[in-house]
């Protein structure tokens, strides 16, 4: 009967010992199937925000443009008028300062009422 009692502990040591092989495969599949789903979902991320990023660009583009163009026309309209001021002051850069300087020289103190 110790022969008997002994080989059926060695067949439960034996069992044991597959059912832990088992259990380990099992916990290293699943190990590997979580780390894999990880990366797939880091790409598909990725994947969205890239589109995203570039619908983002195409609306910013297209809603600039305009903002671009009055801000190109108003630079056009105020380098005009600098012009046309400097084309005037250099007109008439002569009289101006013949006119300031007769004010400084002739002066007509008036008494204050």
């Amino acid at each position: 009967m110790s022969a008997q009692n002994s080989a059926g502990i060695q067949t439960l040591l034996d069992a044991e010992r597959e059912a832990s092989k088992i259990v380990q495969k099992a916990r290293e599949y699943r190990t590997k199937r979580v780390r894999e789903a990880r990366d797939e979902a880091k790409k598909e991320i990725e994947a969205y925000r890239a589109k995203k990023e570039a619908e983002y660009k195409a609306f910013e583009a297209q809603h600039t443009q305009g903002n671009k163009q009055a801000e190109e026309e108003a630079n056009r309209e105020v380098e005009a008028k600098i012009a046309e001021i400097k084309e005037t002051g250099k007109k008439n850069q002569d009289k101006i300062i013949k006119d300031l300087l007769a004010a400084v020289y002739q002066a007509h103190p008036t008494p204050a009422s």
